[in-house]
């Protein structure tokens, strides 16, 4: 059974950096895409930033600049750099893989940002 495990979130202030790692396993295929998503209270959830198998990268247009998605193929990880953090950027963040043609998500990290 796939399982994603999420970790790497918690408390800084605005203008600090955070690090989210999302481990996979138990897949026998290749992930062939991931991707972090966040939820902000009141708000729907949205795709902050992706990458797939072959290095396709995209992000949200807010966090162009700041945040960095990366993938260890060997490892099944993705992690996303996250910089010059502002409070707009409190959520709960989610990793998604897709293996085949199925989604899994992982169970969400806190990030919150003080101003």
């Amino acid at each position: 059974q796939v399982q994603l495990v999420e970790s790497g979130g918690g408390l800084v202030q605005a203008g600090g950096s955070l690090r989210l790692s999302c481990a996979v396993s138990g897949s026998m295929f290749m992930i062939n895409r991931m991707g972090w998503y966040r939820q902000a209270p009141g708000k729907q959830r949205e795709l902050v930033a992706s990458i797939t198998r072959g290095g396709s990268i995209d992000y949200v247009d807010s966090v162009k600049g700041r945040f960095t998605i990366s993938m260890n193929n060997f490892k099944n990880t993705a992690y996303l750099q996250m910089n010059s953090l502002k409070p707009d950027d409190t959520a709960v963040y989610y990793c998604k893989v897709t293996i085949i043609v199925t989604d899994y998500w992982g169970q969400g990290t806190q990030v919150t940002v003080s101003s």
